[in-house]
């Protein structure tokens, strides 16, 4: 939602991100007392219920919040959305995407334990299991009440050329593989490759933290290269990228592509970690990994850059401005300019 441009402005005005940070308050409070909850029983430690909390606790407020975003009540939303999206909505927005959050928040802290173990959830589980909860529920809250938004505005009749609920990116994977599979493919191979041969004559790319720093450059590369590829289809990845300064590829690079590389390796870092107990992945694991973000990133930026492709077509209703920069740094400096 913040690469592409009708998206962004439809979340980013005024008046709705300030009902939106005071709805995020209320998920953050709520989570607090439900992690006091959980330390009264002793299950804050154990990471399945704490996971299953988080989930489950984010779920309805993933509902919640979607309806406010939709300005209409539940048995509304189920005569015109449907049981199927808002299934969809409180098992994946809500439910498994806490989870990921979760694992994500303890995979951060599980990483930066090497310099002060109190960060360790496995060590001192308070701090990081509160710091899971509040921050994997008011996401989800953000995340369901911008959906929520979108879709109605687009009630109101504002077009979209994509939404944020997957399904025109898996009619991408299924329906034209012709387009996505070659660059994917060549992504994931080459950041494997790339992290193999930093692995045998750096060791500590073999770490965590070095591990860390590294995917993120592998990953917001060939996310940049994707979308640079999606966004000029008729032209060589060389000719696509010189479209552009070095400062709004950077833009590019930093978000959403070493950013989500990081998330997507911080969150399998906390499931090997603390679902499967492996605290030392063998480097073959680290490398598999690190390809499988790659190729995924790769084909979101590629999926992105197909999004911007068709908005640049609508230029009676988006500004040339808007289209130059890829997130919403730019968008909002062009805003006050």
């Amino acid at each position: 939602m913040r690469v592409v441009p009708s998206l962004t402005v439809a979340v980013t005005e005024d008046g709705f991100r300030k009902r939106k940070r005071i709805l995020m308050l209320f998920p953050g409070l709520f989570a607090y007392a439900l992690y006091k909850f959980l330390q009264v029983m002793g299950w804050h430690a154990d990471i399945v219920s704490l996971l299953l909390a988080s989930g489950l606790f984010s779920s309805g407020v993933a509902l919640v919040c979607y309806a406010r975003g939709r300005q209409r009540n539940l048995s509304t939303m189920v005569t015109e959305d449907g049981f199927g999206r808002l299934i969809w909505m409180g098992g994946r927005i809500g439910f498994f995407y806490a989870i990921q959050l979760s694992l994500m928040v303890l995979g951060l802290l599980q990483a930066a334990s090497y310099f002060y173990s109190y960060f360790s959830y496995a060590l001192h589980p308070t701090a990081p299991a509160l710091m899971a909860l509040i921050i994997s529920s008011t996401s989800v809250a953000r995340d369901a009440f911008e959906i929520g938004h979108v879709r109605f505005l687009q009630q109101q009749g504002q077009p979209f050329v994509t939404l944020p609920d997957g399904q025109a990116l898996w009619a991408l994977v299924t329906g034209r593989g012709d387009l996505w599979a070659a660059p994917v493919a060549v992504a994931t191979l080459a950041v494997g490759l790339v992290y193999m041969g930093l692995v045998t004559v750096a060791p500590i790319a073999a770490t965590d933290l070095g591990h860390l720093g590294i995917i993120g450059v592998l990953v917001g590369m060939a996310c940049t290269l994707a979308f640079v590829q999606g966004l000029h289809p008729a032209m060589t990845w060389w000719e696509g990228l010189i479209q552009y300064s070095w400062r709004e590829l950077l833009k590019f690079f930093i978000w959403p592509g070493a950013t989500f590389g990081w998330t997507y390796y911080l969150i399998a870092l906390g499931a090997i970690n603390f679902l499967l107990g492996i605290p030392n992945p063998s480097m073959w694991t680290r490398v598999l990994l690190t390809a499988g973000i790659g190729g995924l990133m790769s084909l979101y930026g590629y999926y992105l850059g197909r999004c911007r492709w068709q908005e640049e077509k609508l230029h009676a209703t988006i500004s040339p401005a808007l289209l130059r920069c890829p997130f919403i740094l730019g968008i909002l400096a062009s805003k006050k300019a």
